[in-house]
């Protein structure tokens, strides 16, 4: 298991991954991998079955930013190879630009055995928005 932060504020482009900058938490396992200051997570299918399962949870406190345009729906997505999972995708719509909401999404990745897979936490909105306490976990399930 491994958990990826990102505490102080950042704005995020559109289509654009969320960058973590702290590894609070994270295993001695050799199947979690990430470099300080990325927004993507590798995870790998070394195992012994056909797959390798990990669970993934995203949370954090988002808002448009000042400049922007309020009252627009903002999404976060966790991302797979790049591509948003549309399953998990989180959408708020703040009343007022600077305003922030909580999103949080999860999703199950399924890595194959001898491969490999990035994680990310991409803004799939229109528009920049803000992101504050990030927070990402990665759990390899089975």
């Amino acid at each position: 298991m491994a958990e990826f932060t990102a505490v102080p504020l950042q704005a995020v482009g559109t289509n654009l991954n969320v960058l973590f900058s702290e590894t609070p938490v994270c295993s001695n396992s050799c199947s979690i991998l990430h470099r300080e200051g990325s927004g993507l997570v590798e995870v790998r299918g070394s195992v012994k079955q056909c797959r390798a399962l990990y669970k993934v949870y995203f949370g954090g406190n988002v808002a448009i930013p000042a400049e922007g345009t309020a009252t627009i729906p903002i999404s976060i997505a966790i991302a797979l190879n790049g591509e948003a999972l549309s399953s998990s995708i989180a959408t708020v719509t703040p009343g007022a630009t600077e305003q922030f909401n909580n999103l949080s999404s999860a999703a199950f990745v399924s890595v194959p055995m001898g491969c490999c897979s990035q994680i990310s936490v991409k803004n799939v909105s229109a528009e920049t928005i803000d992101i504050q306490n990030a927070n990402l976990i990665v759990e390899r399930v089975a």
